[in-house]
């Protein structure tokens, strides 16, 4: 009996704390690479950095910190898609090379890079970090992968996964009550996005125009002060999400805001 009242509050306490059970987060993508493409590979930036800071998707110095940690990579055309693919994560691997470990590691796309001529010769091509070139060497060897300058790889689209995070809005740089721009990171699953909303207080929700990669904005002729609620879109499934009065009154340009959610 005393077992028996146990479990029945254990699955209670489930539907209001995530402190008694365990949650296994399901995405429509996969969490480990399969049906493997070909891809070509090159490196920029210094050997053991982060390529660029920031690039062609507005996160600036954030892709040299965690969660990303330098493991980031341009995308060609195809991958980067005018910036809807910014966010979206891919494991990589190569196997051409000596120095190859034929191990997959797991990149962020957070750049645009079509160096030369190979956007015109290759279905997909990865520009990486000189971190993330480097990683997919066997140990001792990722100065010598790197001096390759140019391999062939395979990829695969993955889930990314954020663990002890979630959806964070950076409001950028010049935003005020007329032009409103955030900046989204660290979205787990699809990790890329179609369509951002935003509603102030009790309002309505009004679609943002993607401005630039990663950035997303409001231009209004009405000042807006907040709070502020965001809706997400997932642009690979379709997801929705939404952080309500993320972006308090009294908000700052240049100031990042972290939600309590994210996808699962």
């Amino acid at each position: 009996m005393a077992i028996s009242l146990l479990a029945t509050f254990l699955s209670l306490s489930c539907l209001f704390t995530l402190s008694f059970c365990f949650q296994t987060k399901r995405f429509d993508l996969p969490m480990a690479g399969r049906d493997w493409l070909p891809a070509g590979a090159t490196w920029y930036g210094s050997p053991r950095g982060a390529g660029s800071e920031g690039g062609a998707c507005g996160y600036g110095n954030a892709v040299d910190q965690a969660p990303y940690s330098a493991m980031i990579s341009a995308g060609s055309t195809t991958i980067f898609n005018k910036g809807k693919g910014c966010g979206s994560c891919y494991q990589v691997m190569c196997t051409t090379h000596k120095a190859c470990s034929g191990k997959p590691v797991t990149v962020v796309i957070a750049d645009y890079s079509c160096p030369g001529t190979v956007c015109q010769r290759e279905s997909a091509h990865f520009d990486f970090s000189g971190t993330a070139f480097g990683a997919m060497a066997k140990p001792g060897m990722a100065d010598e992968l790197r001096s390759a300058g140019y391999i062939y790889i395979q990829y695969s689209r993955v889930a990314c996964e954020y663990p002890g995070r979630t959806v964070t809005f950076h409001v950028e740089h010049g935003s005020n009550p007329y032009y409103f721009a955030v900046v989204v990171e660290f979205e787990d699953g699809d990790g890329d996005l179609s369509a951002v909303e935003i509603k102030e207080g009790s309002g309505e929700w009004r679609a943002m125009r993607q401005s630039w990669g990663a950035v997303w904005r409001l231009d209004t002729s009405s000042p807006v002060h907040g709070p502020f609620s965001i809706r997400l879109t997932t642009q690979y499934s379709g997801q929705k999400l939404v952080a309500n009065n993320v972006i308090p009154t009294g908000w700052q340009a240049g100031t990042t805001y972290r939600s309590f959610v994210n996808y699962s």
